[in-house]
């Protein structure tokens, strides 16, 4: 009986030693585009530290809105630099904790492996729905715009009303996966993601037709306390962290 007593003892220390002491959870905003790449970060995350990671989707545009008016996350994830920017400005972001975590690629992609050929796509009649994130609240939905604006598109589509606008990255994927667009402006890292690597047809748009996609993280005020958020921080810059951002197809700083 003491053996067993013993054995099973060794078996809860052996176990409690493989997990650390002390884990706290992160509640994290991230901008949609980012959100495959993110999960494979956290899971990383969780298995090196402990800690737990919790997950809030969305444009980037919402999920500031929603900072802005209390949600308790400790950390964002931004698909651009100006709301992080913002953020610190107002005194909801910890100054100083600002950083560049990715440069951001715009790609128009299709499920038809035949569709996409190149910008000459854009100006032809072979789709009737164009899907791309709203503009206002998505900055990769502005670097669409934009870049159909360099292109001397934009107006050209107007008049034929193919345009469909997703509240962000995430449900402009979906308009795309579902059919009820033929192709659209995602992010390179989405369709990277396993699921849809391999498929479709796609053409990586030049970045000179956009502005860089300087995508921003900040440590907010509700989490400067919180021992899980800064090491969220210090973990995005090492290693492992920036070998799966890479993968996805982001650019670094």
């Amino acid at each position: 009986m003491k053996q067993r007593l013993l054995a099973w003892c060794l078996v809860v220390l052996e176990s409690t030693a493989m997990t650390p002491a002390f884990a706290d959870q992160v509640l994290v905003a991230v901008a949609a585009n980012f959100v495959p790449p993110f999960h494979e970060v956290a899971m990383e995350f969780e298995q090196s530290t402990g800690h737990q990671v919790q997950v809030a989707a969305g444009s980037s545009g919402n999920l500031y809105s929603q900072i802005k008016k209390g949600a308790p996350f400790d950390v964002f994830f931004s698909a651009d630099h100006e709301r992080p920017k913002r953020l610190e400005e107002e005194g909801v972001g910890v100054k100083d904790s600002r950083f560049t975590y990715a440069l951001g690629r715009l790609v128009l992609w299709s499920l038809n492996a035949d569709l996409v050929k190149g910008e000459e796509t854009l100006s032809s009649k072979n789709f009737t729905r164009l899907a791309i994130a709203n503009p206002k609240t998505a900055p990769y939905g502005l670097a669409a715009m934009q870049a159909l604006q360099a292109l001397r598109i934009w107006e050209k589509l107007q008049p034929r009303n193919v345009i469909i606008m997703g509240e962000n990255l995430g449900q402009t994927m979906g308009f795309i996966e579902s059919g009820n667009a033929q192709l659209g402006f995602v992010a390179l890292s989405q369709v990277m993601e396993a699921k849809f690597k391999g498929k479709g047809s796609r053409w990586e748009v030049p970045s000179h037709l956009y502005e860089p996609i300087r995508q921003d993280a900040i440590l907010l005020t509700k989490g400067k306390n919180n021992p899980a958020a800064k090491a969220l921080i210090k973990f995005m810059s090492g290693p492992q962290a920036k070998a799966i951002i890479e993968r996805y197809g982001y650019h670094q700083k």
